[in-house]
């Protein structure tokens, strides 16, 4: 993502944290805290999916932890709500997956997956994610109240 991207990204991203449903992030971030929030600092790296001039998608990646947890990676994703059924989740996953094992990462975790985003979850478990544990009414869901967040996991060796 280069500093050109960020308007494109950010009219997603404004609708999905407004939306309530799966990010934690406050509904009242300025565009410039949002793409603070949103950018990778090294070793990680932030993505887009363009399509037609149009970024469609964006996934953040890199280390879950710092120092002796670096070797287990993680990663955001957001998609335009014009874009979602049409593959631009499942090829930013594909490449997440593919970039953390480019760079030695042994595993992959994502720390808080709504569990009534039943889309993520489907498409992260046909990647080969597991479910490892379940945080209840972690998450304020403006549609369901309190639900869980699911912490899954990839092994990548």
């Amino acid at each position: 993502m280069t500093g050109q991207d960020w308007q494109q990204v950010w009219s997603f991203f404004e609708e999905i944290v407004r939306d309530g449903e799966t990010y934690a992030y406050p509904a009242d971030l300025s565009s410039a805290e949002a793409e603070q929030l949103w950018t990778a600092k090294s070793p990680g790296q932030t993505v887009v999916y363009e399509s037609g001039g149009q970024i469609l998608g964006s996934a953040l990646m890199g280390p879950n932890r710092p120092g002796r947890g670096s070797h287990v990676g993680t990663a955001s994703f957001m998609v335009s709500s014009a874009a979602r059924g049409r593959g631009v989740g499942r090829e930013l996953g594909e490449y997440v997956i593919a970039w953390h094992r480019e760079h030695g990462y042994r595993a992959i975790q994502f720390n808080a997956v709504v569990e009534t985003n039943t889309a993520a979850v489907q498409l992260w478990q046909s990647l080969g994610f597991r479910i490892i544990g379940t945080v209840p009414e972690a998450f304020d869901s403006q549609t369901h109240g309190l639900v869980g967040l699911h912490v899954m996991h990839l092994p990548l060796d």
